[in-house]
């Protein structure tokens, strides 16, 4: 990624400012399977230590293995689900994405061989996944390197802290600023967020 680094400092001073007091990139990947999707999920709208508390309590009583899987959430009724933790709405869409994938709907295996557009459109086939998570999905799970969460409040955030700015940025705004990051805004965002030490990880 030193290539990436290089780039972002040279192409933005702001976000050079930021990568000086960062220090080196070192982001944590997940696996782009189902058990990193369901976590993606659960992230959504919480914070990230309540979310973590969450997930290590439904992966502790839902998988048996290393790795969660489908038919481990299709025996647990959405109640059983709501007990621990996950909201109605939580356990709907958990539900609704393990019955996708176990069905075959949902292909995780395909998803490296297709574009981001393409991975964020098969990802909206399933309830509660929108562009937020598929990014999420994309920048951790599949490792791509131009991913830019404008939606998330994080990245915004950062941006209206570290360029000043007295109110939120809209997405299309950040989108605007971003033109100079590409082709590594997925390094561009790990930064960000790493300047208010509240980097996400799936």
């Amino acid at each position: 990624m030193r290539r990436a680094v290089l780039h972002l400092k040279r192409a933005d001073p702001v976000l050079a400012g930021i990568i000086e007091r960062v220090g080196p990139y070192r982001i944590l990947y997940a696996e782009p399977d189902f058990e990193t999707l369901v976590r993606s999920v659960l992230l959504q709208q919480l914070s990230g230590k309540a979310a973590k508390t969450i997930f290590a309590r439904f992966k502790g009583a839902v998988t048996r293995g290393s790795r969660m899987r489908p038919e481990e959430v299709l025996v647990l009724s959405r109640e059983v689900l709501r007990g621990l933790g996950l909201s109605t709405r939580k356990a709907e869409y958990v539900h609704d994405l393990a019955a996708k994938v176990e069905a075959g709907v949902v292909d995780l295996a395909k998803l490296s061989h297709l574009s981001d557009a393409e991975v964020t459109e098969h990802l909206g086939q399933v309830k509660g996944i929108g562009p937020w998570t598929a990014q999420m999905f994309l920048l951790f799970g599949l490792k791509r390197p131009d991913v830019l969460a404008t939606g998330d409040l994080g990245i915004r955030g950062a941006v209206k802290k570290a360029y000043r700015m007295r109110t939120l940025p809209s997405p299309a705004r950040v989108a605007k600023m971003a033109t100079r990051w590409h082709p590594y805004c997925s390094v561009a965002c790990w930064y960000l967020w790493r300047s208010l030490e509240d980097a996400p990880g799936l």
